[in-house]
């Protein structure tokens, strides 16, 4: 985030320099083109959305920036780093978690041994190692403490399959957490919620957004504009603006080619 500087009896903001930095990035499947020219940059400490209509290409975006899938043309660096071809488990460890539009746990584990396996494969061990692990109390602690702050200590025995949606979405969170991410990528984590679940997850990634950088991809506008410090929009795979929420608000391409206004 930019930080203020006192020099010669002035204010003067100075910005830092990007956690993540995308230039370029061209992918095509077939004749259909999911990222255009798209260059980003995600400041340190801030809350950035991507928005964009169905078919904009976000969640391909998402997926180039992990890891999962690689681009055509262009350029990913991460804390100074080029990882444009780095594999997703690798960048992981590097600090970059993302949450997927469809819930990714283990429905057959409890609560709890979702975030301690998450916590486990962070720490770079083979998942066959699984069942004397379960008896670790460091990562039973460190489970707890995340299920803890989401609301979820309750629900550590319970079968994760057996949850509710919203509370998958908040678990899958929690697995992401446990990595202990200095990016934090989460698509879409309100889909699919009722009223009750998108308030009690935008109050989470508020909470959050004081610890950890974060891109939020969603498509609930009222949540965006609520918790991002800058917005980006993306049609048709290009990014046509980035600004504040205000800025974004009364860009008058944005409102022609998103929001639906003249």
């Amino acid at each position: 985030m930019p930080v203020a500087v006192y020099t010669d009896g002035w204010w003067a903001a100075t910005v830092t320099e990007p956690l993540l930095k995308v230039e370029g990035l061209n992918k095509r499947f077939g004749a259909v083109v999911a990222s255009r020219n798209l260059s980003l940059d995600i400041l340190q400490g801030e809350t950035h959305a991507l928005i964009g209509p169905n078919g904009a290409g976000k969640s391909t975006a998402l997926a180039q920036l992990a890891g999962a899938l690689r681009p055509d043309a262009g350029r990913i660096e991460f804390a100074g780093r080029d990882i444009t071809v780095l594999p997703g488990h690798r960048r992981a460890r590097l600090g970059l978690a993302r949450s997927f539009q469809v819930t990714s746990i283990f429905d057959a584990f409890s609560v709890e041994d979702n975030v301690a396996l998450a916590a486990q494969a962070h720490d770079g061990h083979s998942f066959r190692f699984w069942l004397p692990a379960r008896r670790d109390r460091r990562l039973r602690r460190q489970a707890r403490s995340l299920l803890a702050r989401l609301g979820l200590l309750p629900q550590a025995e319970v079968c994760a399959g057996t949850l509710a949606h919203g509370e998958k979405r908040q678990l899958e969170v929690a697995m992401a957490l446990a990595g202990r991410p200095r990016l934090l990528m989460l698509d879409e984590p309100m889909a699919g919620m009722g009223s009750g679940g998108t308030l009690r997850m935008t109050r989470l990634i508020r909470e959050l957004k004081r610890e950890v950088t974060i891109l939020l991809v969603e498509h609930d506008m009222d949540a965006v504009f609520a918790l991002a410090d800058r917005v980006s929009v993306l049609v048709y795979g290009e990014c046509i603006a980035t600004g504040t929420p205000e800025q974004i608000r009364r860009d008058p391409l944005v409102r022609r080619a998103y929001l639906g206004q003249g």
